[in-house]
């Protein structure tokens, strides 16, 4: 090969590289662009931004069209196409479009309803680590939906997203641990879960632990205690808690009242 051959191949070589160093950066360039607008609100300008990265196959776009379709945000609501993008990015690998998209065959949305499509989907998200998926395929072995009931398999997942630190596998631990489902019954163990899960907000657990405080299951019975968590609870709406509220407050004197109450004022989540 002549030397002016092998120059014109070096020239095509280095063109052909730098066009996809270019696409590279422009598309990197475009999708912090479009992450940046989502973060602030600006969901049209995010959808232009991530339509042309996602039709080229970017996992991450995908998801993020998903959840504008989804939630109707910078484009019309739509369940099928929202599902058509997590689907996409699922089919990818991604444990969280996976997990998503679990959820909307579970409750039915883009598609018909369908528990065992919906344990598959987060069945792949949960082996990848991704807690919400190992949270809900808990669920489904627990309540045997579209799988087998298996207390033991559920309790398995529920402990690793719990470890991970997801409040609501950790409320749903203590929910086991309280009923003796999978694992000898333990209350101590069950208030040892929820306490983790109220201290991150989970309304849930805020009223189970209100609850074993009334009853002094796993804990001394305190009922200034079980008010404050119970009073928690209710400030984020929980309705079975405000009428739990309304019958524990008849057995408790005004200063004992006034105590929980001024305990739910002065409590902060976790690490705050």
């Amino acid at each position: 090969m002549s030397k002016n051959m092998n120059k014109r191949v070096l020239t095509y070589f280095y063109i052909v590289v730098g066009f996809v160093l270019m696409l590279t950066v422009s598309g990197c360039t475009d999708y912090q662009a479009g992450e940046d607008a989502y973060n602030r609100g600006d969901y049209e300008t995010a959808f232009k931004k991530f339509l042309p990265l996602a039709e080229q196959g970017d996992a991450r776009a995908q998801v993020y069209l998903g959840l504008l379709y989804e939630k109707g945000n910078g484009v019309p609501q739509n369940d099928t196409e929202a599902v058509k993008w997590f689907r996409l990015a699922a089919d990818q690998g991604k444990a969280y479009a996976q997990s998503i998209l679990g959820e909307m065959y579970l409750e039915g949305k883009g598609v018909p309803q369908n528990d065992t499509k919906a344990v598959k989907w987060f069945r792949l998200a949960a082996v990848q680590g991704y807690m919400d998926g190992q949270t809900y395929l808990g669920r489904m072995l627990e309540k045997g939906k579209g799988v087998p009931q298996d207390f033991a398999e559920a309790m398995k997942w529920f402990r690793l997203a719990a470890d991970q630190g997801n409040a609501s596998a950790q409320n749903e631990l203590g929910r086991m641990y309280e009923k003796g489902n999978g694992v000898p019954q333990n209350d101590t163990e069950a208030v040892k879960w929820f306490r983790l899960a109220a201290d991150q907000k989970k309304a849930h657990a805020q009223s189970w632990l209100g609850y074993m405080y009334e009853n002094g299951k796993g804990v001394s019975q305190d009922y200034v205690l079980a008010l404050m968590w119970l009073n928690l609870a209710v400030a984020q709406g929980d309705a079975d808690s405000a009428k739990r509220v309304e019958k524990l407050e008849k057995e408790m004197t005004p200063n004992q009242i006034a105590e929980a109450q001024r305990l739910a004022r002065e409590w902060k989540p976790k690490g705050k």
